[in-house]
C-alpha cells in the first residue's frame, strides 16, 4: 500500500506541474497580446471546486476533477462551451478579436511551455547527476533472457554486437532501438560466432508488449545478503553470509543456470552445497512451487560491470540537455507512429493512469522524478499537438487554414468540431484506463 501512495504522489506532483506549466504558457501568451483570461484551473471544475480565488479580470482555482487543467480565454470556443459569450460583439480584449498570428501564439503557448520545461529539467538533471550507463560491448558475460526473448531467438550468453548492423552503445537502448527503429535483426556473438537474429513483425508485437526482454547476465558468485518471509532456505539452516555454490554437488556459473536448476526441482528434496567461513556446508530442503527460496544476495553491479559516467559543468549541460530533450521527443515520435501499425498491435499497449503511475519507482527517488517528469512534458506537448478538436493542434489547424485561405471558420463549425473533439479525446481515456483494468484483471 505505500508504494502505491508514493507512486501516485509522484504522479499527482508530476501531473500538477506539468498542467501549470502548460496553461501558463497560454495565460502568458494571452496576456502579452492583452486578451483576458477569465479562469486559470488546475483540474477541472464542473459543478464545483475546491479552492477559487479572483484577481484581477482572471479566477484562479482548483477544480476536483484531476484530469488536467484550463485556462477560460474570452472570446474562444473551449470546452466551457460558453455560446452565449460568442453571440455577441467581438471586444477588443476577446480571442477572435486578436491577429491571426498573435492567436496562433497563444494556442501553441502550452505545447512551448512543456517543451522547453522539458529542456530545463534535462539540462539540470545532466549538471546535478550526470550521466551513467552500462557500455553495450562492457556486458562481458553475455545477456540473461526471458521467455520473450527466447522466442523472438535470442539466448542466454549471447553477446549483443549491434541492431540492425548499428553498434548501440547504450546497452539498455538495446531493445528501445530494435522496436522504434523496427529493426530487421540483432546481431550477436554466439559461442564464438557472429549470429543474426532476425526480428519479424510479430517479434516486434511481443517486444512492445514486454518489459524485461533481456538484462545483463551475471556470475553466480554472490552471498546471501537477507532472507525473505518464509524463506526455504533460512528454514533450512542457511545464514546470512553463507554463499550457495551448487545444487547436488553441481556447479553453476551464472545465476541463470541455478534459477532453472530450481524450476527444474519444484516438489523434489535437493542438496544446498554451501560455502560458510571458507567451509563446505551441506543442506537439504524441498523447493517450493515458486521455485523460490526466499533469499537476497549481494550484488555490487558496478563492481561486476564497467561503468561509463559523464559529469558535465553548468556550460556544458545546456547544450547536453537541449540534445537529450530533441532525442526524446524524437524517440516518442517513433513510439507514436507505432501505435498506428495494426501489425504491431502497439494500441493494446495503450495505458491510463495506472500506467502512467507505474513508471514511477515506488521509492521517492529525485533523480527518476525528474526525469519521468521532463519525459511527461514532452508526451503532454506533442499529445496536445495532434490535430483534434478540442486540443490545441485541432486549434492550430484552423487558424493555419485562416491563414492560409484568409477565411475563418465558421462558430457553429467550431462548436461542432469542439464536441466531435470532445467525444474522440474521452474515448481515447476510456479506451486507455480501460486497458490498465483489463491488464489488472488479467
Amino acid at each position: 500500500m505505500e508504494i502505491v501512495l508514493i507512486k501516485a504522489a509522484q504522479l499527482i506532483l508530476s501531473l500538477s506541474l506539468l498542467v501549470i506549466i502548460h496553461e501558463f504558457g497560454h495565460f502568458l501568451f494571452a496576456r502579452i497580446f492583452k486578451t483576458r483570461v477569465e479562469k486559470f484551473y488546475l483540474f477541472f471544475d464542473p459543478w464545483f471546486s475546491l479552492f477559487k480565488v479572483k484577481k484581477g479580470d482572471t479566477e484562479y482555482g482548483v477544480g476536483w476533477l484531476p484530469l488536467g487543467g484550463y485556462v477560460k480565454i474570452s472570446g474562444m470556443i473551449d470546452e466551457s462551451m460558453d455560446k452565449e459569450a460568442m453571440k455577441l460583439p467581438p471586444q477588443p480584449h476577446e480571442f477572435r478579436s486578436k491577429k491571426t498570428w498573435q492567436r496562433l501564439l497563444i494556442m501553441i503557448g502550452g505545447v512551448l511551455m512543456n517543451f522547453i520545461l522539458a529542456f530545463i529539467i534535462y539540462i539540470g538533471i545532466l549538471y546535478a547527476w550526470g550521466e551513467q550507463y552500462l557500455p553495450t560491448a562492457n556486458v562481458k558475460y553475455g545477456i540473461e533472457v526471458d521467455s520473450i526473448g527466447r522466442q523472438i531467438g535470442l539466448q542466454n550468453g549471447d553477446k549483443i554486437l549491434s541492431v540492425a548492423n548499428q553498434k548501440v552503445e547504450n546497452f539498455l537502448k538495446v531493445i528501445p532501438t530494435v522496436i522504434l527503429d523496427k529493426a530487421a535483426a540483432i546481431q550477436v556473438e554466439r559461442d564464438g560466432q557472429k549470429v543474426d537474429v532476425e526480428i519479424s513483425d510479430d517479434d516486434l508485437a511481443l517486444l512492445i508488449k514486454s518489459k524485461g526482454v533481456m538484462t545483463y547476465r551475471l556470475p553466480f558468485d554472490y552471498k546471501i545478503a537477507k532472507f525473505g518471509e518464509n524463506s526455504a532456505a533460512k528454514n533450512a539452516g542457511l545464514q546470512e553470509g553463507d554463499q550457495i555454490i551448487g545444487i547436488d554437488s553441481l556447479k553453476y556459473e551464472y545465476y541463470d543456470q541455478f534459477r532453472t536448476a530450481l524450476k527444474e526441482n519444484v516438489g523434489k528434496e535437493i542438496t544446498l552445497n554451501v560455502m560458510r567461513s571458507n567451509q563446505g556446508i551441506n543442506f537439504k530442503l524441498t523447493i517450493p512451487e515458486n521455485a523460490m527460496l526466499g533469499i537476497q544476495l549481494s550484488q555490487d553491479i558496478e563492481k561486476v560491470f564497467e561503468f561509463k559516467t559523464i559529469k558535465y559543468g553548468l556550460i556544458e549541460s545546456i547544450p547536453a540537455g537541449i540534445n537529450k530533450g530533441i532525442t526524446t521527443i524524437n524517440d516518442y515520435l517513433k513510439q507514436f507512429k507505432l501505435i498506428f501499425s495494426p501489425k504491431t498491435k502497439a494500441y493494446e499497449s495503450l495505458g491510463g493512469f495506472i500506467a502512467i503511475g507505474n513508471i514511477f519507482p515506488g521509492m521517492w527517488n529525485w533523480y527518476s522524478f525528474w526525469n519521468m517528469t521532463a519525459f511527461l512534458s514532452i508526451i503532454l506537448g506533442v499529445m496536445n499537438l495532434l490535430p483534434i478538436p478540442a486540443l490545441d493542434g485541432g486549434h492550430v489547424i484552423f487558424l493555419l487554414f485562416e491563414m492560409i485561405t484568409g477565411r475563418k471558420p465558421g462558430d457553429k463549425f467550431l462548436e461542432y468540431a469542439q464536441i466531435a473533439g470532445m467525444v474522440l479525446l474521452l474515448s481515447l481515456v476510456i479506451f486507455a484506463n480501460g486497458n490498465d483494468i483489463f491488464k489488472l484483471f488479467k
